[in-house]
């Protein structure tokens, strides 16, 4: 009876590896969320730059979209839009997020002296 339940210990075991290596998938950090639903900015979490905001407001009210704009930093930050989204207004949106913003290096002052 040990032996059995050793071999369906280790399958188990075995098949959770493997849909951890599948499923996980790399994700960054979110740096922001935006839940759009008919147009409206029905929830949102994360620091959302001012001017982006605005913008993507006006673009789901106009286009009454539902969707969500994710932005996640891996190694550079990546703008995520739900795949009901057109392309071009998916690229519209891309046009206006600004990953200039995210790209700057931390200046370290504590280091600098007199």
């Amino acid at each position: 009876m040990t032996p059995t339940l050793l071999k369906i210990a280790f399958i188990a075991i075995g098949i959770f590896i493997v849909y951890k290596l599948i499923f996980s998938g790399k994700r960054g950090l979110t740096v922001f969320e935006m839940h759009f639903k008919e147009g409206r900015l029905n929830a949102h979490k994360g620091k959302i730059p001012e001017k982006f905001e605005k913008e993507c407001r006006a673009i789901a009210k106009t286009n009454k979209l539902t969707c969500t704009i994710r932005a996640e930093k891996l190694n550079g930050v990546r703008l995520h839009v739900s795949a009901n989204v057109g392309d071009d207004i998916t690229q519209r949106i891309r046009n206006m997020f600004p990953f200039e913003y995210y790209d700057k290096k931390q200046v370290d002052n504590s280091r600098k002296s007199s």
